[in-house]
């Protein structure tokens, strides 16, 4: 069974088109990245996948099973938006036994334990969430969203306005949490340095469209974002080897940083541009392949397909 089943969605809010017949799927255990800009309908997705928004045409199926009938199904869900869902008056300890008691989970003390100390939080559990940190709340949030042992996870923006080192804890808890308790994630986020370093697959949405659905190693492999990172032996053949990429047919785009090149090939190989570099008797120290980050990959497929 797939854990999320989107099947061609559309959502006008009067004129304005925000998905324009959208489909995916996610794997049982699978971390999904769903990228866009802002008003890109990422938020009007999440909202008719939760059966919290109705869509115009087409189907959002959690575990089998839509969201928008089936109310014992959403207790298989567990959602952190931006708003952590916490109370701060109240201890963490105080917060997470009133989530639980709703849920109605039979071993909450158990599992609170275990999630506390599993995050760090134990030495302040009985702290008032209002004199936590950003990053500590945030944690807390996702322990408030995984209480009842959800099979999908949702999480809106979850390392927004956190440090390098609060988004950190968040990226290793959810990658915990994926391989631990065999969870499905479904990530929601503009930080695309922390969507590449954990989830298996992204999709870009854009003008209410997925432009670009695959792993992310995929999306790196793609022909035209080949690149390679050239360092020559001596510094005065750079010249020599700015004419000889301004002249190669493949090359989309070359930066020098002293005797190196990053070389961006639209088609063709590195190893028949290294030739072209070698036979115009230009020495070669080394050449390293590179991947382009999925940002790069991400605003190259918008500038491409934005228009569609």
């Amino acid at each position: 069974m797939k854990a999320l089943e989107i099947k061609d969605l559309k959502k006008d809010f009067g004129k304005n088109k925000v998905l324009s017949g959208i489909s995916f799927e996610v794997e049982e255990g699978e971390i999904f990245g769903f990228l866009g800009p802002n008003g890109a309908g990422k938020t009007t997705t999440m909202r008719i996948i939760l059966g919290l928004l109705k869509p115009d045409e087409g189907e959002a199926l959690v575990m089998g099973h839509s969201l928008d009938t089936d109310d014992a199904a959403r207790a298989g869900v567990g959602v952190l938006f931006e708003n952590n869902g916490l109370y701060d008056k109240l201890t963490a300890l105080e917060n997470l036994d009133y989530y639980a008691d709703l849920y109605g989970i039979e071993d909450k003390e158990e599992r609170i334990s275990y999630l506390l100390q599993l995050t760090g939080l134990s030495g302040r559990k009985d702290d008032q969430v209002g004199t936590f940190s950003t990053g500590m709340k945030r944690k807390l949030g996702i322990v408030r969203a995984i209480l009842h042992r959800p099979d999908v996870l949702f999480l809106d923006e979850p390392t927004a306005s956190l440090d390098p080192e609060a988004q950190k804890m968040v990226r290793d808890l959810i990658l915990h949490l994926s391989e631990a308790e065999s969870m499905t994630v479904f990530f929601n986020s503009h930080n695309l340095s922390e969507v590449q370093k954990i989830c298996s697959r992204v999709a870009i949405l854009h003008n209410g469209r997925i432009k670009a659905l695959d792993t992310v190693e995929n999306l790196q492999s793609d022909a035209g974002r080949t690149g390679v990172r050239i360092t020559l032996c001596d510094l005065a053949d750079t010249a020599k080897a700015e004419s000889v990429l301004k002249d190669a047919g493949d090359v989309s785009e070359f930066v020098f940083d002293g005797n190196s090149v990053s070389v961006t090939l639209a088609t063709g190989s590195a190893s028949s541009l290294i030739e072209k570099l070698v036979m115009s008797g230009i020495s070669i120290e080394e050449a390293v392949s590179e991947k382009h980050s999925l940002e790069e990959i991400y605003m190259e497929t918008i500038k491409e397909r934005g228009g569609e």
